[in-house]
Formats: C-alpha cells, structure tokens, sequence
C-alpha cells in the first residue's frame, strides 16, 4: 500500500519512481499511462483490442477482453519500462485497479517496487492524473482508443515531454530526464576512471 512507500518517493528527491493509470475510451479501450515522478517524463502504452472483443457476449467474471486485462497491461508496462537503465525503473505506484492483477509477475519481470493507492485517492498519483488531463487534449473522452497506434502514442508522448513545466523551472521533462541520463554517465565515468 501506498502507506509503505518510503519518503524518498513523496519528496520526489530521488528519479526512477513512476506513477500509472489507464485512460478509458469507448467501448472499454484504453491507452496505459506512465509519469516519472521526479522528472515528468511520460511514457504511454499501447493496449489494442484483444481478439474477439465485441464478437462474443461477456461473462460476468470471465477474462477481460478490451486490451486491457492484466496480463495486456503487466507485458505492455514491462516492455516499455525495460527500455530504462535500472536506477530510473526504482518504484511504480497505481490505482487499485484489476488491470494490476499481474503485479507481482511485473515486480519479478522488471524489479519494480509496487505500491497501490487508498480507495478513491488518485489525488495519491497527482502527476500521473494531470498528465492524463493533459492527454484529454489529444484522447478526448468517449472516443476509441484502441485505433491509435504506437507511433502514433510516442508522437503524443513527444508532445508532451517537449513541452516546458513551471515545476521543472520551465524545462521539459526530455531535458529533466537528458539531465539525469547524463549525469549519471558522468558519474560512471568518474568511478572508472
């Protein structure tokens, strides 16, 4: 729960700590939302329609069929997250959402730490929920968001993380996270030299 998180995550001090969600569209498609914390930098993951959705009639109970039940999310959150050198991939805190079933096999896949919110307290993921404000501009609400494509999710990604922040002193989360990347090369360097 999100009451074990360490304080490091809370004063956003220490980069690698992610927040997630899913946006919703028509007919229960979604797009999967990651926020740095530190940083800003988002990533978004793209969930389509698993086959068969919308052929067969649903069984109350039985397996999610919109693209996002939580083996679709838990593969989709690992392979976008992998990308990231392991001090950037420390903790991911969520909603407590079905999608999140699988989440000890993500913890296994990616050595995330993971941390659940309190019932009805997305204000407990604050950066991630204005991040998918600022996506609303882009997926507005009641449309399909399964015909949008992976480029087409990195473009928006783009979008916003080249965009200025005042929390950032007016830099983009690109260059919040550039910053870090590089600072950490220095650093490895240092060590080896």
């Amino acid at each position: 729960m999100i009451s074990d998180r360490p304080a490091e995550i809370n004063d956003r001090a220490v980069p690698g700590h992610w927040e997630g969600d899913l946006i919703l569209g028509l007919g229960s498609s979604a797009i999967g939302t990651l926020v740095e914390r530190t940083t800003r930098f988002t990533m978004l993951l793209h969930l389509p329609r698993m086959e068969g959705h919308g052929k067969t009639n649903s069984i109350k109970n039985g397996p999610a069929l919109a693209g996002h039940g939580a083996e679709a999310v838990r593969c989709a959150i690992s392979e976008t997250i992998m990308d990231l050198p392991a001090h950037l991939r420390r903790s991911l805190t969520w909603d407590q959402g079905a999608e999140m079933a699988q989440h000890a096999q993500l913890r296994i896949d990616t050595g995330l730490d993971i941390y659940f919110c309190d019932p009805q307290s997305a204000w407990q993921r604050g950066s991630n929920e204005n991040t998918n404000g600022l996506l609303r501009q882009y997926f507005p609400k009641g449309t399909d968001l399964s015909q949008h494509c992976s480029e087409e999710l990195s473009a928006v990604a783009h979008a916003l993380n080249t965009r200025p922040r005042k929390t950032l002193e007016w830099r983009t989360p690109a260059e919040a996270l550039d910053r870090l990347l590089k600072q950490d090369m220095i650093e490895r360097v240092a060590a080896t030299g």
